[in-house]
């Protein structure tokens, strides 16, 4: 049996995200190549790419796809036509790159972050906003987003300083507005790690003092504590329901009187936390191992 070709696709720069994020790919494809499996980082984006001739392509840190997401559409488009095994799935990549799958997540009794939903091309109306969540503190941000680009937290005493900028931003994509929760400045934010739809580990993100955003780039901090049997099971069902055919999961949540209520559900390109939990990377290893042993179509 011949060995397997596996791309473990990136971005051309991974910029300000390089305190910890390179390394956690570097020891990703170490551990990988480690257990003999071919291996090669490959760019999204690379024209020069040839994606069919490759065993597995593995989503891993693809952090500019929201700059380009038309672009990244795109190729999804090119990697489903040529019938190439990809993980996660294309279907889930789509689904899973506007947060507009919070309508279906929602639908299906999972508990969201209230969530005004920003047409492009529409104007802020604040009051109407702030109004409908019942908050005097809101987050803003775009519906295709990530690393807390053009995201802003903002009071009612300080709509006005604020319009000009969402309105001009508004012409060019859709946003979503939330409550900005106090829960996540002082208690933090939960991330859960499941693997082809196994949990593997927890992590609690917390902001730096004074910041609202939990991303270790802008100084935010890791901790491993156990997290609430009730929040872990609520995890596991969304897994079950929406990520069963996953590679890995991630579920962002926060927790509000006593529930895990989601902040994301992230299938595309979430950071792993694979150095904070012994023997995550075999887990890994593992559930690729299993997703490798299905039909192609199983997995395009």
């Amino acid at each position: 049996m011949s060995l397997q070709q596996i791309a473990l696709v990136t971005c051309q720069s991974l910029g300000d995200y390089t305190t910890n994020a390179d390394s956690e790919d570097e020891r990703l494809y170490r551990f990988l190549a480690g257990k003999g499996q071919e291996i090669s980082f490959q760019v999204w984006d690379d024209e020069q790419v040839d994606w069919t001739a490759f065993d597995a392509i593995i989503i891993k840190s693809p952090w500019d796809y929201f700059d380009k997401i038309n672009a990244f559409y795109t190729w999804l488009d090119k990697l489903e036509a040529m019938g190439c095994p990809v993980l996660n799935p294309v279907k889930t990549l789509r689904w899973n790159a506007d947060k507009q799958y919070f309508k279906d997540m929602q639908a299906q009794g999972v508990k969201i972050v209230p969530t005004v939903w920003l047409e492009q091309g529409s104007r802020f109306d604040a009051e109407a906003v702030f109004q409908a969540i019942g908050r005097d503190k809101i987050i803003v941000k775009p519906r295709v987003s990530g690393a807390a680009k053009n995201t802003m937290a903002i009071s009612r005493a300080e709509v006005g300083a604020y319009a000009d900028r969402i309105n001009a931003l508004l012409q060019h994509e859709p946003f979503l507005a939330q409550p900005f929760l106090e829960e996540i400045r002082t208690q933090g934010e939960w991330s859960f790690l499941f693997f082809n739809g196994r949990y593997s580990h927890a992590v609690l993100k917390t902001a730096k003092s004074g910041d609202f955003r939990v991303q270790h780039f802008f100084g935010g901090s890791v901790h491993t504590p156990t997290p609430p049997a009730g929040m872990l099971q609520t995890a596991t069902t969304i897994v079950k329901q929406f990520a069963q055919d996953c590679l890995y999961a991630r579920v962002d949540g926060v927790e509000l009187n006593g529930e895990l209520v989601l902040m994301e559900l992230e299938l595309i390109e979430p950071f792993l936390f694979l150095s904070t939990s012994e023997g995550a990377l075999d887990r890994y290893y593992q559930a690729l191992q299993q997703l490798l042993a299905q039909p192609v179509e199983g997995r395009a």
